[in-house]
């Protein structure tokens, strides 16, 4: 039996998802506003009641294409609403269409999305030790940067908290502690 990360035992979607996803760099802009998006949505919540969802969340905002979201009219947030498949929060709807709003702006200032949300950790994954989970911070320095900056250009529902489970989710930090399978493996990046 593998050692995986103590949050990571029990649920076969949560253990798929620690075993495949969790930690593995992303360069790709559409996958990176995907994570942002579900960790929006997490806010409150279990984030296996987002794993669970994801598919309908993939369905009911176009495959998270950035710019038919950031599209997206009344009449659309009022379709969303009205989306049992997903979480019906007409703040975090209204949070994914402004934070693709703000994306475009920053493909254009940047060249990509990539290259702006991996300057918060030098871009290169950071590669963290934590040998329990109690030493895994809720924010970091990077985090409250990145908080900081992403408010300032009108994205909505990214605290540091929020920042950091994407930088988690999306490899720009290895927060698997260390007898966990996954920390070797993903110390190669």
């Amino acid at each position: 039996m593998k050692n995986r990360c103590p949050w990571a035992r029990g649920d076969p979607l949560i253990i798929e998802y620690h075993d495949q996803e969790w930690g593995v760099a992303i360069h790709d802009d559409r996958l990176l506003f995907e994570f942002l998006i579900l960790e929006s949505a997490q806010a409150g919540l279990r984030w296996t009641l987002i794993l669970q969802k994801r598919e309908n969340y993939r369905k009911a905002f176009d495959n998270f294409e950035i710019d038919n979201v950031a599209a997206y009219d009344e009449h659309k947030i009022e379709e969303l609403l009205n989306n049992p498949g997903i979480v019906r929060n007409r703040l975090k709807i209204l949070a994914a269409v402004a934070n693709a709003q703000a994306i475009l702006k920053i493909q254009k200032e940047f060249g990509s999305f990539n290259a702006y949300i991996w300057k918060f950790v030098g871009a290169k994954t950071i590669q963290n030790r934590w040998k329990t989970m109690l030493e895994v911070p809720s924010s970091t320095k990077e985090s409250q940067e990145m908080s900081k900056d992403l408010k300032m250009r009108g994205f909505k529902f990214v605290g540091p908290t929020i920042c950091y489970g994407f930088i988690q989710a999306v490899g720009m930090v290895n927060d698997h502690i260390i007898d966990c399978f996954r920390h070797q493996e993903l110390n190669k990046y």
